[in-house]
């Protein structure tokens, strides 16, 4: 017979409690941004449930079932003297702050993905892939919430200026490529912050495309960046001084494919900047909370999409290193490093 470790079996309960409670929550923290209870709460509270559904015109019933879930959560903070709710400073920056880090555009990522749970248990059995955009629409706006903050964060102030150079050439100006470029985030970045330099985005997602032409009038960058639809394969230009993939070598059916093309268009002294998810070269460096967010989303996104564009056997984007060298190799590029991480990213440099 099997000895049960209860000690063991606590600690795995006490986990998948606090998982199942994360899962649970995904729905509420989305109905806290949509409807802006966070946002009133940030701005007005300690309020009471009664205070803050005529603040944001909800009704009081259902809001004070979702304050609670959200403080046990520790989303909010509960005055249990007074009864009434707050956000920390840090609370308020995480969930209210939309130059925060955008925690609700994570989960409105992963609740979007779950959407095709159908589709991809189907192609665990078949093998066939599922492409990015036949997914819920919410997968690409909350992608983009999800990755932007990171690169607000990182973009100007480590990554470009960790390539030797390049931030004066984009002062200077040359033409800039952002290939993968989804609803054009790290494209709106490059355009304001080197207006002489021509920044354009390339993305095969044409309601992405869409979306990202649309932000960059919003952002008053019309005639700074231009959209177009095209593939990391054959995406249109030549003499690059810089072409960057943020988050989506991995995705790509054929990415040394994408890479030799990357390689042919960039000018002599041009640089590609790879940005792919923090990883380790093998699993076990991986078995950590930002690895299971990745495999996870891996899982319904990454391996999908470049198996839907034949890909042999997707990268994912638990690649690594290990995993990003060979392609950029193969491609016949003469030097790449890593250059820099985060938490999240890994940053390398591949020069012609």
């Amino acid at each position: 017979m099997t000895t049960i470790d209860e000690s063991r079996l606590a600690e795995l309960l006490d986990r998948f409690v606090n998982d199942l409670g994360a899962t649970m929550s995904a729905g509420n923290v989305l109905i806290g941004d949509r409807l802006g209870l966070y946002r009133a709460l940030a701005e007005a509270g300690p309020l009471t449930a009664a205070e803050l559904a005529e603040r944001t015109g909800t009704s009081e019933r259902y809001v004070r079932e979702w304050l609670p879930g959200q403080a046990a959560g520790r989303y909010i903070t509960y005055d249990a003297g007074s009864g009434r709710y707050r956000m920390t400073p840090e609370q308020a920056l995480a969930f209210a702050d939309p130059d925060g880090p955008g925690l609700p555009g994570a989960f409105q990522l992963a609740l979007s993905s779950l959407a095709a749970e159908p589709r991809i248990a189907e192609a665990f059995r078949t093998g066939r892939g599922m492409p990015w955009g036949e997914h819920h629409p919410g997968v690409f706006t909350g992608c983009e919430r999800f990755f932007r903050p990171g690169y607000v964060a990182n973009l100007l102030s480590s990554w470009v200026p960790a390539v030797d150079g390049l931030a004066g050439r984009l002062g200077a100006g040359i033409a800039v490529a952002d290939v993968g470029c989804g609803l054009g985030a790290s494209t709106r970045i490059l355009a304001d912050a080197y207006p002489a330099s021509s920044v354009r985005g390339f993305d095969p997602h044409a309601e992405s495309v869409e979306l990202a032409r649309k932000a960059a009038a919003e952002a008053g960058l019309d005639g700074r960046c231009e959209f177009a639809v095209a593939r990391a394969q054959d995406f249109p230009g030549t003499a690059y001084g810089l072409v960057a993939t943020f988050d989506c070598l991995h995705d790509m059916g054929d990415p040394v494919a994408a890479a030799r093309h990357i390689r042919s268009v960039l000018s002599d002294d041009g640089v590609w900047l790879i940005v792919e998810p923090f990883a380790g070269d093998v699993p076990e460096d991986n078995l950590t909370p930002v690895g299971r967010v990745y495999y996870s989303a891996s899982t319904f996104l990454c391996v999908p999409h470049a198996i839907s564009e034949g890909a042999d056997d997707a990268l994912g984007n638990q690649a690594g290193e290990a995993g990003i060298r060979p392609v950029v190799q193969a491609a016949g590029f003469r030097t790449f490093r890593r250059v820099a991480e985060t938490p999240f990213n890994l940053v390398y440099e591949a020069r012609p």
